[in-house]
């Protein structure tokens, strides 16, 4: 590719001041802030750049630029840019600059309206996907892996030109990442990332064509870069090693390792100078590095995705004041937008370890560590607390110190049984995260005597009974709860009445038995004595009522009343019984014979919906016949199991002439 293609678009004034962006970050002691993780609506991503000015952060991916929030809100996405890849917001922050490299332009937009304000065509087929600004021009790193290049739009000529071939006596492998900064505006810094020797270059651009001041071969396959703040310097992450190395532009020797665990895939630096990266974290131990001492003190490590970090594009940013760090984590389909808050201090991480069981009142040992990435000294305060029934919104133990190894150890009679939960904080300080863990001991208490009087007896129909709970020696709690559940699932569990027992220990309640009915009582315990429940299972049985009709008449044989019936005569039985769904009676009919009386028939009949049910019990045909009948509930035959099972009175009858 080459020769010069003239562009009539609007210039960009070349005395455009520079904004500060260079400030202090101030480390104070306090609390930690929380981190946070929200998930977000964009899917691939190429670049990330931050907006001080406005609070914004732009995310480049899927022929789209997404605008965020620093809360990882999507407040708008500015679409039509397909293949947009590289971002660059101009040295006052008021425009955003796009690579769109599937349409062979650069593309400006202003960062308040968000309105596309110009576009450079770079020529056909040029697919632009990298770019750097220094003042007055925007460099980009254009083309493929067969035929790549360095071109130039020069903002300061009217129409704004694009020069292509500036490469110098380079032959870039793969489309170069370009890197310039407003603190050493001459300086234009390449990576050829695409083979194993892909070489670093730094151009001196202040004659407007590039001229190779050095290059050197530092690996290549460089996944990601990023100038220091005062630009002497570069900061590269590639997979070839396990660390992110600074090299000094004037002549590319290293100055600095800043060790990852895994094959780092991103870096960011701060305002000053803090070195931010993350890493594939095969072994998901640890993602994202910060190196608040530089690259000579240890890393803070923190484990912001379970998955491997997200690979291919710049997804990790520190927001324009330096306070905070944002990274991208997930895949495109589950993208989480993750916000550490106070990057800068080292994550502590406490651990406690207490028995699984304990005895009230005696001793019992609690142990744990407290772990971070800058150790801490021997002697760090940490503060316990014990919760427990007596104290159910926790009790200062007061402080125990850190040992040597980062271990702690304390004892402790607990006063109360139950679960006891012992938690033990770091606050944390200038240089470290709060910590807190903690760990419950199942501590013994002793079983109080209980009982519930009237267990296994039977009742008649609507009798009310009185259920008296009696509850032995407890420590403070004397309240018991007296519950009702009647047999049928369409009768609920029913709080009788909770209250103390009286001096004699005893607290009673009424159940009018229209059903069987499993009565509990509960205590539900206090510091030294374990909750406990007792039920008492009593039953009730049916009322029953049956009478016999169409007799003519009554008489009494030996001690017995008779119905008396004509021979062809039909006797007929009604009964009423207490009614349930699906409820059956059964009906015994026998005759006496010999001075005995035999069973002749015996047989379920269904209930009506109001109890009751008629029965034609037939004839004789013959006179001198003695009988009997009667009606029975049989739990469960009859059809359920709510009452015990209840027999009727026998009705007897005679058969005459």
């Amino acid at each position: 590719m080459g020769g010069q293609i003239t562009v009539r678009i609007r210039t960009l004034s070349a005395s455009v001041t520079t904004a500060a962006l260079f400030s202090s970050a101030v480390l104070v002691a306090g609390p930690a802030a929380a981190d946070t993780s929200v998930p977000i609506s964009v899917g691939t991503v190429n670049d990330t750049v931050v907006d001080g000015t406005h609070q914004h952060l732009y995310i480049s991916g899927d022929s789209t630029i997404s605008v965020v929030s620093y809360t990882g809100k999507v407040l708008n996405k500015l679409t039509g840019l397909p293949e947009v890849s590289d971002l660059q917001l101009s040295p006052d922050g008021s425009t955003l600059y796009a690579a769109v490299t599937g349409a062979d332009k650069i593309v400006a937009f202003d960062t308040t309206t968000l309105t596309q304000t110009a576009e450079y065509p770079t020529g056909a087929g040029t697919a632009p996907r990298w770019i750097a600004l220094t003042e007055g021009r925007i460099w980009f790193g254009y083309g493929d892996q067969w035929d790549s290049g360095l071109g130039r739009i020069d903002l300061t000529a009217d129409p704004a030109t694009v020069t292509l071939d500036l490469a110098g006596d380079h032959d870039f492998a793969t489309t170069p990442r370009l890197f310039a900064d407003p603190a050493n505006p001459d300086t234009l810094v390449a990576l050829d990332p695409g083979i194993s020797s892909g070489p670093i270059i730094v151009y001196d651009v202040s004659s407007g064509t590039p001229v190779i001041r050095v290059a050197a071969n530092e690996g290549g396959f460089y996944r990601d870069g990023a100038l220091m703040p005062d630009g002497q310097s570069i900061v590269v992450a590639g997979p070839g090693n396990r660390a992110v190395t600074e090299y000094r532009l004037s002549d590319l020797q290293m100055v600095h390792e800043y060790p990852v665990k895994d094959e780092p895939e991103t870096v960011s630096v701060a305002p000053d100078g803090t070195v931010a990266a993350t890493a594939l974290d095969t072994e998901n131990t640890g993602d994202t590095y910060v190196f608040p001492g530089g690259a000579d003190a240890p890393a803070s490590v923190r484990n912001l995705s379970d998955a491997w970090m997200p690979w291919g594009g710049h997804s990790t940013a520190w927001s324009a004041d330096g306070t905070k760090l944002f990274v991208l984590t997930g895949t495109s389909e589950f993208r989480d937008f993750e916000t550490v808050t106070e990057p800068r201090k080292y994550v502590a991480k406490l651990t406690a370890d207490a028995p699984a069981t304990g005895t009230r009142a005696k001793t019992l040992t609690v142990k744990g560590t407290l772990t971070t990435g800058l150790k801490l000294p021997a002697g760090t305060l940490l503060n316990v607390v014990r919760t427990d029934l007596l104290s159910p919104s926790g009790k200062s133990l007061g402080t125990r110190t850190l040992g040597a190894n980062g271990t702690f150890s304390f004892t402790d009679a607990p006063p109360a049984g139950g679960k006891v939960r012992y938690t033990v904080t770091y606050p944390g300080d200038a240089a470290h995260t709060p910590a807190s863990a903690s760990d419950t001991v199942n501590v013994t208490r002793v079983t109080p005597a209980l009982t519930l009087t009237n267990n296994k007896k039977a009742y008649g129909y609507g009798k009310n009974v009185v259920f008296t709970a009696h509850l032995g020696t407890t420590y403070s709690n004397r309240t018991v709860e007296i519950w009702a559940d009647p047999y049928g699932a369409d009768k609920p569990n029913k709080l009788l009445r909770t209250g103390k027992t009286d001096s004699h220990g005893n607290l009673s309640a009424t159940v009018t038995m229209s059903r069987d009915t499993a009565v509990t009582a509960v205590f539900k315990g206090d510091a030294r004595y374990a909750g406990r429940t007792v039920k008492s299972t009593a039953y009730a049985h049916v009322k029953i009522a049956s009478s016999l009709s169409k007799y003519y008449r009554t008489g009494t044989i030996g001690s017995t009343r008779y119905r008396y019936y004509h021979k062809n005569t039909d006797a007929v039985l009604t009964t009423t019984m207490t009614y349930y769904k699906g409820r059956k009676e059964r009906l015994d009919l026998q005759v006496y014979s010999g001075g005995e009386w035999y069973t002749t028939a015996s047989e379920y009949f269904s209930l009506g919906t109001s109890g009751k049910s008629v029965v034609n019990l037939g004839h004789a045909g013959t006179s001198g016949v003695r009988a009997r009948v009667r009606t029975s509930y049989i739990d469960p035959s009859s059809g359920d199991n709510v009452n015990t099972t209840t027999y009727g009175a026998w009705n007897y009858f005679y058969f005459t002439s």
